[in-house]
């Protein structure tokens, strides 16, 4: 299944590689090149459409875990200043996403969004120090029953062009819900609370609405 925002892409892309595909078979004379020709068009094709894959994922929903809101590698684990929101240290987890990734973002948690604006920006690559602030990206803010207010934000990077977030504000979301699209190469990073637990490692590859990426200290006790 695809994603919705890449239908008109996927429509016009396989309108081209059919164009590319008849014309190499009726003008191109020499075989090989004609032969090599529709193969890179095939692929374009195949790349596009692997891009905006949407796989459904059954969740299973709790308020005690953040799921991973994207798939990805967690390139980033640390306390920092939140200096848009929050205004305070929160504990951050970023996870960057490369072109073969799932590009869906989804609800990490369930609760109702309180904040939800877009920032215009530059486009660093998407694993920059400043890509966080600098970059084209929205924050999202969910109201969490047990963590209180959790932060999201995608990030644009050197190849996307285009952030979609259907957060509004005053909309009661479920985690593991399509929360948006990032078209093409880019990374979210999540903001908790401090004493929140990180469940996962630098490096670590993780799944959009499967992986548990923290919980509550409480269970570690």
């Amino acid at each position: 299944m695809f994603h919705k925002e890449g239908q008109k892409i996927i429509i016009i892309t396989f309108i081209l590689v059919v164009a590319a595909i008849v014309s190499a078979e009726y003008f191109v004379t020499l075989n090989w090149l004609k032969i090599g020709l529709q193969v890179v068009a095939l692929v374009f094709l195949i790349l596009i459409l692997q891009f905006f894959r949407n796989p459904k994922r059954k969740v299973k929903r709790t308020f005690d875990d953040i799921l991973a809101p994207v798939d990805g590698k967690v390139v980033v684990i640390e306390e920092v200043e939140e200096p848009e929101y929050f205004k305070g240290k929160r504990k951050q987890i970023s996870i960057f996403m490369s072109p073969v990734n799932v590009h869906v973002t989804r609800y990490a948690a369930s609760g109702s969004i309180k904040y939800s604006k877009y920032h215009p920006g530059k486009y660093l690559v998407a694993w920059h120090p400043k890509a966080s602030t600098e970059n084209e990206r929205t924050t999202v803010v969910i109201n969490t029953p047990k963590f209180g207010d959790i932060l999201y934000r995608q990030i644009a990077g050197a190849l996307a062009k285009r952030i979609v977030n259907y957060a509004k504000v005053g909309d009661s979301v479920h985690q593991g819900e399509d929360a948006g699209f990032i078209k093409f190469g880019s990374r979210v990073d999540i903001f908790l609370p401090l004493d929140t637990v990180v469940t996962v490692k630098l490096n670590q590859k993780v799944i959009g609405a499967k992986t548990c990426i923290a919980t509550l200290p409480s269970q570690n006790d």
